[in-house]
């Protein structure tokens, strides 16, 4: 049952500056690794301090970031990054912005009942117009995950306005990199940034995903012996020795996915192995001596990345010694790229039943509850100690797409829910 004081909450939820904020995010073409990634965590910033949050707004230091040992990878050059959180309640003090040293600058005098996470940082496109036709808004970054992030501060917003007084602080965490890593999760973490519980608005398309599987980016190097075309049978080709790599990694993907856990159960394929990159050859009529192929390679949920590397680099091994030419010159793996392990939200944990109340007190159906085959910064969080899921507006068959949008509807739906649940597990009283 929804409160007078949480009624009075979904009442000061701003439509059309939701909307206006969410245009001014696509706007800022904040590709991973572009300038506008900077700009648009400033952007970030200057909203939560107009909102009158704590706020810490920090320049990452990307060299003692990926000196640490545990450091999940980037898969872009960056020459600055910025972090941003804002905290809201509990003893937080507005302005903390200019006081260095990460939470403890903050003032907040207890941890986060919640934060509310998301990642700003869009993969390359052309699209940054933020067109709206129909109820619908297009561009890149719309569904991944910009409506999420406008959802968050328009639900921070509400809380604002209706004069609420949170007893614990509610936190916002806008990160950069989550698309080639997650070095932004991982710095703010690092800072001390914490949360009892923390939601992450991926779009997810209605449900409630409580569980990520995990991906690793593969290198193969396939080696040949070069010789003219015509005289082909003298050498070796590279491209034709990747074909017995082919048959092995479609064997070893559908291995992997003979028992999925529950929650992937309903996906044709809950952990996904594609090859995505060949490089091959420097001469039509030459044979090539040399082969790279790139490629993502599926995490089980629950599964440590040194055995799903083991498990790869034991069927290319296994592939190569039937092979008369590779048995000899065995073929390279290396691992380029960001490490996303799985992330799981425990068992029983009261922030799904929370959300999915939310949802429901919104006036939505009650959400699904699935795993996601894709990886995400939920698994950082998770392995903080965070119990955390992910619940936002669009669908990620339209991430990375060149038709992806959100439908406008459904952002305004989940301010709402994160408003709802923010003021439920940080608890309220009108001032």
């Amino acid at each position: 049952m929804v409160s007078a004081d949480e009624r009075a909450v979904l009442a000061a939820v701003d439509d059309a500056r939701i909307v206006d904020e969410l245009r001014e995010l696509v706007r800022i073409p904040s590709v991973d690794g572009t300038a506008a990634e900077v700009d648009i965590q400033a952007w970030c910033a200057r909203r939560l301090t107009e909102l009158g949050l704590a706020v810490d707004h920090w320049e990452l230091d990307l060299d003692a970031l990926a000196a640490d040992p545990e450091f999940p990878g980037m898969e872009v050059e960056r020459t600055s990054a910025w972090g941003c959180v804002g905290v809201l309640g509990g003893s937080a003090v507005p302005g903390g912005a200019a006081v260095p040293g990460g939470a403890a600058a903050l003032g907040t005098g207890a941890v986060p009942g919640l934060v509310l996470n998301g990642h700003v940082d869009v993969v390359p496109g052309t699209a940054f117009g933020a067109v709206i036709e129909d109820g619908v808004m297009w561009g890149r970054g719309t569904c991944d995950m910009k409506g999420g992030v406008a959802a968050i501060f328009g639900a921070v917003a509400a809380i604002v306005a209706s004069g609420i007084q949170l007893r614990k602080p509610l936190a916002v965490h806008t990160v950069i990199g989550e698309e080639d890593g997650g070095a932004g999760a991982f710095a703010t973490l690092r800072r001390g940034h914490r949360g009892e519980a923390c939601l992450i608005a991926e779009p997810t398309a209605g449900a409630v995903i409580p569980a990520n599987a995990g991906s690793l980016t593969f290198r193969l190097e396939v080696p040949g012996l070069a010789t003219h075309g015509s005289t082909r049978t003298r050498g070796v080709n590279a491209i034709e020795k990747f074909t017995v790599l082919q048959s092995a990694l479609q064997d070893l993907e559908a291995a992997r996915n003979l028992a999925p856990h529950p929650l992937l159960a309903h996906l044709d394929l809950a952990n996904p192995l594609s090859v995505g990159t060949i490089a091959a050859g420097d001469w039509a009529s030459t044979v090539p001596d040399h082969l790279v192929a790139e490629g993502r390679y599926g995490v089980r949920l629950g599964e440590p990345l040194a055995d799903a590397r083991a498990a790869f680099e034991t069927a290319i091994a296994e592939a190569c010694a039937k092979d008369d030419w590779l048995r000899d010159h065995p073929v390279k793996v290396t691992w380029p790229g960001g490490e996303f392990a799985s992330g799981l939200l425990p068992d029983g944990d009261p922030l799904l039943a929370d959300t999915i109340q939310a949802v429901a007190d919104t006036g939505s159906p009650a959400p699904a509850v699935q795993g996601a085959p894709y990886g995400s910064d939920l698994r950082q969080y998770a392995a903080a100690g965070i119990p955390t899921l992910q619940y936002g507006p669009g669908d990620v068959r339209y991430a990375h797409a060149a038709d992806e949008h959100v439908v406008l509807a459904d952002v305004l739906q989940a301010a709402r829910a994160y408003a709802l649940l923010a003021v439920r597990r940080c608890g309220q009283s009108i001032a």
